[in-house]
């Protein structure tokens, strides 16, 4: 109460206040309001009842050099436009398509990047009620409607995104807590679909579709209790995240159809998950108002991270700022002062593979592992993590001084009641490494170590599987890119950890562990005092409205709000000069009202 009486008086306006640039140790990113989009005419969006804003990029490879494309929702509204970036004003006079919808609205959408030319692109659009939308807004056209009728699920559309690897499959994600396999180049039926059991599990069971001809959808995955809020697949394209809203996050080998491992929110549902850049780490954000951190090798929450007031809604890995050092970096204070001095280097993204695997290499020489990541939530606050070997090689000598990072142990829960506002998407560029590092040790903190370390190898799948699996993979799974990779994943047994030929044994998780108060306290979901807590680099407020999109680009950060407003955060140094067009000014900023 003498906080929020404080606070009325005296902090008030500074906690509301709308920040414009920030620093962190590799210099000050910086808000560019000529890079903003937005709809044309900029008047303010009542956000009330509609779907959170979300933001999709593509590269057409555009000789001209203006080869990226952003596609953008702002209730019944669908816009594309080309993207200029960090060194040429938005022209929100021109988009290339723009489209409105009745009845329905679109939730979330997705390029093939396969697929794009600057004469053509491929966007899978989610809508409201259902139906998913496959259009060219290059062209201009609409190619094709999937579950038109909606007789294949008749909830909203969650999450859509292409497999990886492929020109015409795609998975859909609903709030009833089914997916969708579909190929773009089969009709939907005019039936509603007969299924026919392939395979199942603890809490998810995947069928096929019987049909005497071939048909969407080729599988459905049902996946838990309640809505499937949001899907990624792993960089190399092999694994499957996906949360829901009953609070787990479960992954899985997608080719395979099994269970690999699974992780209990601190409370609430999960509304978010990313995977790093070199697929070992996946962090997801919720309901809990926390980031959570877990380990695919040992399947296990290694961190959680709490700094937002409110749900997040949105979780990144920054490619191009995750490194591995040789030396030690520069101190980094926490201040708000411009390091413009300070930067990373322009090829960090490029090499973040070959960086990364040293750690894994036979080289003594000390190695400084950070991962960056970032989150926005519902508290309108971006927040930005590093994720240092001080917490991934916990009982390991550090090579270097510890970087602005929190390891604590929690006497209490995060407060919090989980959000403002009822409701609740990052690209990856590597594949994971070939060779594994052994199991990660536990913390020093922790009172207990509650994970086997058996180390077999499980194979990808059974005969039994297999032939099951064959009635959809021979029409659907050829047309994916083959990637070269020299081994699998090992997979360690682990409470949690399901990598089991038999179905029997799928049952390791037991239905009485999906039960809050049992599971608290187990590997499924650690106390606070249990795992290393977080403190993140920097948390400031960026808007007036709740937070819903969090893409890093090798030049800039991307964040949207519900206000349907696109911003750019030039990184350091990247603040070319400032074209000679046009800008926009506004009376008031916060209402983002032109002059």
């Amino acid at each position: 109460m003498l906080l929020s009486k404080m606070a009325a008086e005296g902090g008030g306006k500074e906690m509301n206040e709308i920040k414009t640039q920030f620093t962190t140790r590799e210099g000050l990113y910086k808000l560019l309001s000529h890079s903003e989009y937005s709809r044309p005419n900029r008047v303010p969006f009542n956000s009330q009842g509609s779907n959170p804003v979300r933001v999709s990029f593509v590269n057409v490879n555009d000789q001209s050099g203006n080869g990226d494309r952003l596609c953008f929702n702002v209730g019944r509204e669908l816009y594309f436009y080309i993207y200029k970036g960090v060194r040429k004003a938005a022209d929100l006079s021109k988009p290339i398509d723009k489209r409105i919808y009745k009845g329905t609205q679109p939730t979330c959408h997705d390029f093939n990047h396969l697929t794009a030319t600057a004469e053509s692109v491929s966007l899978l659009v989610g809508f409201s009620a259902g139906q998913v939308q496959l259009i060219d807004p290059i062209k201009k056209e609409t190619s094709k409607l999937f579950n038109e009728e909606r007789l294949i699920d008749k909830s909203r559309v969650t999450c859509v995104k292409w497999v990886p690897g492929s020109e015409s499959l795609f998975l859909v994600a609903h709030s009833s807590g089914n997916m969708y396999l579909y190929n773009v180049e089969h009709t939907c039926g005019t039936t509603a679909p007969h299924y026919q059991l392939l395979k199942q599990g603890e809490s998810f069971a995947v069928h096929t579709c019987k049909s005497k001809s071939t048909r969407n959808p080729l599988l459905k995955w049902t996946v838990g209790e309640g809505a499937l809020n949001e899907f990624a697949f792993s960089p190399d394209g092999k694994f499957l995240a996906c949360v829901s809203q009953d609070g787990f996050l479960r992954v899985f080998n997608f080719d395979s159809v099994e269970l690999h491992g699974t992780m209990k929110s601190y409370f609430g549902g999960l509304l978010c998950v990313c995977w790093s850049p070199d697929g070992k780490y996946i962090v997801t954000g919720g309901e809990d108002d926390l980031v959570t951190v877990w380990s695919f090798v040992d399947c296990r929450v290694i961190a959680r991270g709490h700094g937002h007031k409110s749900w997040v809604s949105v979780v990144a890995f920054d490619p191009y700022t995750t490194s591995v050092e040789e030396s030690d970096p520069m101190e980094f204070s926490g201040s708000d002062e411009d390091f413009q001095d300070l930067h990373f280097g322009r090829d960090r993204a490029n090499s973040t593979q070959s960086r990364l695997s040293k750690r894994n290499s036979t080289d003594s020489r000390p190695v400084s592992v950070t991962y960056r990541f970032g989150s926005v939530g519902q508290d309108t606050q971006l927040c930005l993590w590093d994720l240092t070997e001080d917490i991934l090689f916990p009982h390991q000598p550090l090579s270097r001084a510890r970087t602005h990072t929190n390891v604590m142990n929690a006497t209490s829960p995060p407060a919090g009641s989980g959000g403002t506002n009822p409701g609740s998407n990052g690209n990856s560029i590597t594949t994971p490494g070939n060779s594994v590092p052994p199991p990660l040790p536990r913390s020093n903190s922790l009172p207990h170590s509650a994970v086997s370390n058996a180390g077999s190898k499980s194979s990808v799948m059974d005969g039994a599987i297999a032939s099951g699996v064959s009635k959809f993979a021979t029409l659907s799974l050829h047309d994916r890119k083959e990637r070269h990779h020299e081994k699998d994943h090992k997979r360690n047994h682990s409470m949690g950890h399901i990598s089991s030929k038999s179905s029997d044994k799928l049952n390791l998780v037991t239905k009485t562990k999906t039960d809050p108060a049992k599971t608290l306290g187990t590997p499924l979901c650690p106390r606070m005092e249990d795992v290393p807590l977080l403190e993140p680099l920097i948390c400031k407020k960026i808007a007036h409205e709740r937070l819903t999109v969090l893409i890093f680009l090798e030049d800039c950060i991307v964040t949207a709000c519900q206000e349907g407003f696109i911003c750019t955060w030039a990184r350091p140094g990247k603040v070319g000069f400032l074209p000679s067009v046009v800008t926009f000014q506004f009376l008031d900023p916060s209402k983002k009202e032109l002059l």
